[in-house]
């Protein structure tokens, strides 16, 4: 699955563990363990990054120049991002994960019929608001505090602020049992679990431990005749296909796809690896 350059980002180049992206009108240089070949541009294109992010044994930070600004927005699917470069590397927006928004819009907009979406571990919210842009009723939950306050920002700037979203700091396991209880269903699931993290109550998550239970407790949440269900990965060491079998197991019949979410370089082609997914339909 290839997300393609657009007009709020472009990966210019990627190589030697490193990539280089355009946000909108500035231009970012991260680390990247999957870019394990050579650049194509010269180093010094790299060098008028605005900004590059730097290791030095397990801490990290970002070498900013003057004329970056702390945050802006980008357009990316139809959406605004707040770009805000952090601690962690991390920018704020996964646009490799656009192909499957549009997934998500198209499924919903063809039920022609009110569609409730849960997604858990929702970061800021680009599936969120996609969903909620093709007119479901959106449930978001992540345990970061900074998150949700992101994902609002960016449903602000989208215009998406008046749309039926519910920002939920919680940690995933605890919310979906509260879930059951209550009795709501959900006729789309879409979750991007860590491989390893820690709730807003410092409750930890390992995936090879955690993962099974919720998905089965996720699909006890779901309406007698869901819609889709998405699960992505990064970092985890697992393959798509094992993520596939886990939806196979859940649902008997429909459509089954897995394979690698990735990114087209604006001017090679070339295709940089950034994580993997799973996903069914009805």
């Amino acid at each position: 699955m290839v997300a393609e350059p657009c007009e709020g980002f472009e990966l210019l180049d990627s190589g030697d563990g490193e990539k280089l992206e355009r946000y909108g009108d500035y231009v970012l240089r991260r680390p990247d363990p999957q870019a394990l070949w050579q650049k194509n541009l010269p180093e010094k294109e790299w060098s008028k990054a605005s900004a590059s992010f730097r290791r030095d044994g397990a801490k990290g930070d970002w070498i900013i120049k003057p004329e970056l600004p702390e945050r802006w927005a980008v357009k990316v699917a139809g959406l605004y991002f707040w770009i805000h470069p952090s601690t962690f590397k991390h920018t704020g927006l996964f646009p490799e994960q656009s192909p499957n928004w549009d997934w998500t819009r198209a499924i919903i907009k063809k039920a022609k019929k009110p569609v409730s979406v849960l997604n858990l571990f929702g970061y800021t919210g680009g599936a969120s608001l996609a969903a909620a842009e093709a007119g479901a009723e959106v449930c978001h939950v992540d345990g970061s505090k900074v998150a949700i306050r992101w994902g609002r920002e960016n449903a602000e700037k989208s215009g998406l602020a008046d749309k039926p979203i519910r920002w939920i700091l919680d940690d995933a396991r605890k919310f979906i049992q509260r879930e059951i209880k209550r009795g709501r269903k959900y006729d789309g699931i879409i979750l991007d679990p860590p491989a390893f993290g820690h709730g807003p109550n410092k409750e930890l998550w390992k995936i090879e431990d955690d993962l099974l239970p919720l998905l089965k407790m996720c699909h006890e949440v779901m309406t007698p005749d869901p819609l889709f269900f998405l699960i992505n990965g990064y970092a985890s060491g697992y393959s798509a296909i094992a993520y596939e079998n886990n939806l196979r197991a859940l649902f008997k019949e429909g459509n089954f796809e897995r394979g690698e979410l990735t990114i087209r370089e604006s001017k090679s082609g070339r295709l940089l690896p950034c994580g993997i997914f799973a996903r069914w339909s009805k």
